[in-house]
């Protein structure tokens, strides 16, 4: 699409192209496409990424598709959950997210160190307790990218491939430079700035709204193994006295692997040779899915908490990890994102039909409010999860670790789990909760 012109004034420019800035462009298209007046919305995303297989679809060759669906996946995906499904259905991206690579995962296990993982008081969700044909799915964050910003595009919106320079608020707009590298870009204008540019966003600092930020002492290790044994469309997690190790099913039989381990050891592991690597990973995963083999590179992020003190001021929304970084324990940052985006979309698009000004510091305060205490509450639960289940020693934790049997044997405790990994629980957005038919 033709870029936006200095002179047009957008209703909304949302910083950040990724799965959750592209979610909340590609919900306000949607929403307001049946409107006389549709919204006029634009993304500002340098990095837009291309699937393997698409872009083997684009060359449009046998060998080049062939090539793309033996291509490795992409050590960058998330747990995408039931609520999220439902979000990226009425962003329209759904169908293109399913025709490409994804895995469902049916069942979860949990357990702590100080039991075999094959103990009866090993933690097991599966879906079909609760009626539902799984419990999400690990999908490439770039296939979610170019999904939703397709989609955003289809329906109006426009891609802006620069990087912000500067941003400025005045009463009635925000005033945006943008660049390529050292070359001045364009220049945009828009009722309502939204920052979802991530945890070191510059929306964020560039308005003055401050941010809580601690660090856990932590590194997470992401990697591709291959595992004896088949992960059984399972996701695996051990809680360790230095950390906590995650296996998520990939569609090609391999899992990737979430390994948060404390500092000190994590930069041994990362030290380590590939054959080492592996036999640390077979002694902390305790063999639950057999020897294990690296068939990727490792790469490795600091774990830090993140949390607005703000997520709204005038003329500016935060979402995603520009608001918040919670642990990465339970898979939940990408999927609080996403109930932002669907938030901030359905509020901006009630707003619109009442004549209200989206940017309005009063429209974005109930954003804020709505959001922010979901957030807090979610974010507290994964800190209490990391100190009792992953480093805790006394007392309170041992209870903690043993519960973790008692729940399994709960069918009530279960069901309320479940939802909860589901993300159907809480106050909802319209778009988490029903699938879109369009």
């Amino acid at each position: 699409m033709t870029a936006t012109t200095s002179s047009d004034l957008l209703d909304v420019l949302i910083v950040g192209g990724g799965p959750v800035g592209g979610a909340a462009a590609a919900l306000l298209v949607q929403a307001m496409r049946s409107e006389r007046a549709p919204m006029r919305i634009a993304v500002l995303e340098p990095k837009r990424a291309m699937p393997v297989a698409r872009s083997a679809v684009m060359a449009d060759a046998p060998r080049a598709k062939a090539s793309a669906s033996q291509a490795p996946i992409d050590l960058r995906v998330s747990a995408y959950s039931r609520a999220s499904e439902h979000i990226l259905s009425a962003a329209g991206a759904w169908p293109a997210i399913a025709a490409g690579r994804l895995c469902s995962y049916d069942r979860m296990r949990v357990w702590h160190e100080s039991i075999p993982p094959a103990s009866s008081n090993v933690l097991m969700f599966d879906a079909a307790e609760v009626g539902e044909p799984n419990l999400g799915y690990i999908i490439e964050t770039r296939l979610v990218q170019s999904a939703l910003l397709e989609a955003a595009e289809d329906g109006g919106a426009s891609v802006v491939q620069a990087e912000l320079a500067t941003l400025s608020i005045e009463e009635d707009y925000v005033r945006v430079e943008t660049k390529m590298g050292e070359t001045a870009g364009e220049t945009l204008k828009a009722k309502l700035v939204v920052g979802a540019d991530g945890a070191q966003s510059a929306v964020r600092a560039t308005v003055g709204l401050t941010a809580e930020v601690s660090g856990y002492q932590q590194t997470a290790i992401v990697a591709n193994v291959a595992t004896a044994r088949p992960h059984e469309s399972t996701a695996w997690q051990r809680f360790l006295t230095t950390g906590t190790l995650a296996f998520l099913p990939l569609s090609d039989g391999t899992s990737s692997i979430v390994w948060s381990a404390d500092d000190e050891l994590a930069k041994r592991l990362l030290a380590a040779s590939p054959e080492q690597f592996a036999q640390e990973l077979d002694r902390a995963s305790d063999l639950a899915l057999g020897e294990t083999r690296l068939v990727s590179e490792r790469i490795s992020f600091p774990l830090r908490r993140l949390a607005a003190h703000h997520y709204a001021a005038h003329r500016c929304a935060l979402i995603g990890d520009a608001a918040h970084v919670v642990h990465p324990l339970a898979g939940q940052g990408v999927n609080l994102g996403l109930l932002d985006a669907a938030a901030l979309a359905e509020l901006l698009v009630v707003a619109r039909r009442e004549g209200e000004d989206p940017g309005a510091l009063r429209v974005l305060r109930r954003y804020e409010r709505w959001r922010k205490t979901e957030t807090q509450m979610m974010s507290t639960a994964i800190d209490a999860f990391d100190r009792l289940l992953a480093h805790g020693t006394g007392p309170f934790a041992r209870i903690a670790q043993r519960g973790l049997g008692f729940v399994n044997r709960s069918q009530e405790l279960k069901r309320l789990f479940i939802r909860r990994a589901l993300g159907i629980a809480g106050e909802l957005p319209a778009a988490a909760r029903v699938r879109s038919r369009a």
